[in-house]
This record gives structure tokens, sequence and C-alpha cells, in this order.
């Protein structure tokens, strides 16, 4: 989204696309990912008349946009499409990494956690974030909703590899905050400050003091939306 001061996705677009057309559009994107939260498949929409085709777009966009933004397809869709309220669901990918030091390089893509994570305590709990449910313990403060009632459709664990914990999670929608302060929560799981069966209680509670503290927002991806 766009920021009064300093440079975002949207605003590298949207400058890109006046370049192309001339024309001053507003870019709609599938949804908000918070400052440090990494997207690689979002999916956005603008309205505008010309003639240029899909693929004319595709590689004049990447030609102007800077190199840590790439353009994966271009198309056209109707008037009525909208990238946000159309979608079925949205698939969130986080990263932590669970070893001893640091990586030097992966450092700005895994949340770094050097003690050790009860990998198995994590994946018990894990099981009670799936279903249709409300989701205002897991919701970030100050962000009401009409409703805090969402159906995440999976919430796993994907398998353990070179120190890296995946977390998966797919649902209709997200309400502020929700998959880092489930990741943050789980993580108190695998610490032993919580028990897997406490994942239930803080649900039940509603209360967002009764999770843990939210996870860093650098090992989250967006990587998928589905329609």
């Amino acid at each position: 989204q766009r920021q009064k001061n300093g440079r975002t996705i949207q605003g590298e677009i949207e400058s890109a696309i006046f370049v192309m057309t001339k024309q001053k559009i507003a870019l709609t994107g599938a949804g908000r990912t918070d400052a440090g939260v990494h997207a690689i498949a979002q999916v956005a929409n603008f309205i505008c008349d010309t003639k240029l085709e899909p693929d004319y777009f595709f590689r004049g966009l990447n030609s102007l946009l800077p190199n840590d933004i790439i353009i994966k397809n271009c198309e056209k869709v109707c008037d009525q499409f909208h990238s946000r309220y159309d979608s079925k669901s949205k698939v969130y990918r986080y990263k932590i990494l669970n070893k001893d030091l640091p990586s030097a390089i992966g450092r700005n893509y895994t949340w770094f956690i050097k003690k050790p994570l009860d990998f198995n305590a994590m994946k018990e709990a894990v099981c009670f974030i799936a279903g249709t449910t409300d989701y205002k313990a897991f919701e970030g403060s100050g962000s009401p909703r009409k409703s805090t009632i969402r159906t995440v459709l999976r919430a796993e664990f994907i398998e353990k590899k070179d120190d890296i914990i995946q977390f998966e999670i797919e649902a209709n929608g997200f309400l502020r905050f929700m998959v880092r302060n489930i990741v943050g929560t789980l993580v108190g799981v695998g610490l032993g400050k919580l028990e897997p069966s406490d994942i239930k209680k803080i649900l039940d509670s509603r209360d967002r003091k009764n999770a843990s503290a939210t996870a860093p927002p650098h090992g989250l991806f967006l990587v998928k939306v589905r329609y």
C-alpha cells in the first residue's frame, strides 16, 4: 500500500504504469502486507484505458521496476474483477531458523531462535488452529473488525529441514497480525511456556493478552492467492 513517506511496492508499480500509459491509476492488491513481510504471489488489478496488450505490460513493467520487484504474469480481466474481494483464500508461510548460530544470508527471511524448540509439541498444538472459529485472540490490538470469525482451511508445519521450521496456513481471510500472532504462540509452545492444548483455551478466551508475543514480520511470506 502507499505510504506518505518512503518507497512502496504499490507506488513503484503505479509509477511504472504511468510511464507506460501516461495515466494515473490506482492499484488494488489482494491483501495488505505489513512492513517487512514478503509477498511472492501477490495479485493486483487496475483499470486503464489503453490498447497495450498484457504481454507488453509484462515486459515493460519488468524493465522499468527495480530488481527487487518482479511481475510474474499480466492478463486482462473483466471490469468487475477485484483482486481482494474475489479471492477465495490466501496462503501464508512462515519460516523459523532454529539453530545455535544465525544465518548471514537468510537473516532477512527467517526468524532466528537459538533455544531448541519442541517441534513435536508445536505440531500437536497446530491441530487446534484450523476450522471456522473466532480468532479474536490472535488479532492485533487497535484493529477492530465487524467480525473476527474466519475459516482456516488448513494450518500445518512443513517437514523440518536444515534447521528450518516452516509453518503454512490457508484461510478465507486473515485478521491484522493474525498469522504472526499464531506463530508467536506456537513458538511459545515450542519453548515450553505453553501446553499444546492451551491453543484451544486461548481461542476460546477471545483475549489477545492470553496469546504470546507477535512473531517478527521478516519470516512471513504471502505465497498464494486462490480464485
